[in-house]
């Protein structure tokens, strides 16, 4: 296993991303990671081989945090041992006070729930995963995520998957519309939607699109038909650029005309976090000039003037 070591890092903040990839793991989460490198300074890099193996997200955690001795330091928890998995006999017994202090992201093996889970990784923020494979989503993600596999439409399977979750993210569409009447207890739902891009299409590209569209139009519908606070951001095109290269724009119509990095789209996802509406808050989004330095201002400015 080949892994990339940093002579040096200094200390970082959340508003660029570096992408990095994997190029010797076949696990389906390989593909893409970033974390944020504003301040980042890296002197020669240099090829080593790493007679323990670690997951991905644990080698970016250990430089970031400046190396596995300071991970207690960090408050970030052990990597778990290899064999280690998370028991499926758990304690059904639900709590009604208990406390709520997770983060949701359904779709988590997807390129944009990767993307999402490792930005709330950076910000030391409690995750949960919904993805189809939790072995290997153990095997990438560590104890930094309780990944959590199984049927959505079981009641008992949702009900845990939720124990514990304040907040859900829904990176992709096609999760809320089946699901939104059981996240009794769920105080804040962020939808990634696409549908501006979606209704902006004519054509061909209208007729591939067609069922993510009425997925959009669907999960848009029954989240606002909740009653659970929500915050729809709907973005323009997502692009595979890197993150934290451009500013951005949230006039009217620019999610139908604009485009977004994914990188941006998920920190935008995250930064939704620290802005909860009393019942729902929908804005666009795309790459533009506005360079924005608090985001939670920024949000809560949008936030008023859209009521």
């Amino acid at each position: 296993m080949v892994l990339v070591c940093a002579a040096k890092l200094s200390p970082l903040s959340l508003q660029n991303y570096v992408s990095l990839a994997s190029q010797t793991s076949t696990t389906a989460f390989a593909s893409s990671f970033l974390f944020n490198t504003q301040n980042l300074h890296l002197l020669p890099l240099v090829l080593c081989h790493a007679k323990k193996k670690l997951s991905f997200v644990d080698q970016i955690l250990d430089y970031i945090e400046g190396g596995p001795k300071l991970r207690k330091w960090y408050g970030a928890p052990d990597p778990l041992p290899k064999d280690s998995t998370i028991s499926e006999d758990d304690d059904d017994d639900y709590l009604e006070d208990e406390v709520r202090d997770a983060v949701l992201v359904t779709d988590g093996d997807s390129e944009m729930g990767q993307m999402v889970i490792l930005s709330l990784i950076v910000k030391r923020t409690r995750v949960k995963a919904l993805v189809k494979d939790k072995r290997v989503a153990l095997e990438a993600f560590g104890s930094y995520v309780e990944s959590i596999a199984g049927d959505t439409s079981d009641t008992r399977f949702l009900k845990k998957a939720l124990r514990g979750v304040r907040t859900i993210i829904c990176p992709n569409e096609g999760f809320l519309s089946s699901f939104v009447g059981s996240l009794q207890g769920i105080q804040h739902v962020i939808f990634l939607s696409q549908l501006s891009v979606y209704n902006d299409r004519s054509g061909i590209q209208s007729l591939l699109k067609s069922n993510a569209k009425k997925l959009a139009e669907q999960d848009e519908s029954a989240l606002k038909a909740s009653g659970i606070p929500y915050t729809i951001i709907r973005t323009g095109v997502l692009k595979d650029t890197p993150g934290g290269k451009q500013g951005f724009t949230f006039d009217e119509g620019c999610a139908a005309s604009g485009s977004l990095s994914k990188e941006d789209a998920a920190f935008v996802c995250v930064a939704a976090l620290e802005c909860v509406p009393q019942t729902g808050f929908i804005f666009e989004v795309a790459n533009g000039e506005n360079k924005v330095s608090d985001w939670k201002e920024c949000l809560a400015g949008l936030m008023e003037k859209a009521t």
